[in-house]
């Protein structure tokens, strides 16, 4: 198993940057890919941004890109989120996701850190 924590939400105005960390304990050698979703009020969850730790891939969903940058420390068996130009739409509860090792689901995820965009 795979224990996902995040951190680094919080009530930010438009145009500021906050930066979510997602520490990853247990069997984390197992995981192949970790990525970020969010769901916002009255919607599914979404895709929001993606890193393969064998080469460093990133994914994300275009509406964060330029915004947002997701990076990963292996080492630390850490993924970060760094948001910035923040919109009141990217208001939503952030979850830290993982995928095994040759698996395309996401199996693991982490209890989600809520991001509060003012205007």
């Amino acid at each position: 198993q795979v224990q996902l924590v995040e951190s680094g939400g919080g009530l930010v105005q438009a145009g500021g940057s906050l930066r979510l960390s997602c520490a990853a304990s247990g069997r984390t050698f197992s995981t192949s890919r970790m990525g970020w979703f969010r769901r916002a009020p009255g919607k599914e969850r979404e895709f929001v941004a993606s890193i393969i730790w064998s080469g460093g891939s990133t994914y994300s969903t275009d509406s964060v890109k330029g915004r947002f940058t997701i990076s990963g420390d292996n080492a630390k068996n850490a993924v970060y989120l760094q948001m910035n130009s923040l919109k009141p739409e990217d208001t939503a509860v952030y979850y830290c996701a993982a995928a095994r090792l040759g698996s395309a689901v996401w199996s693991y995820w982490g209890q989600g850190t809520q991001v509060t965009v003012s205007s």
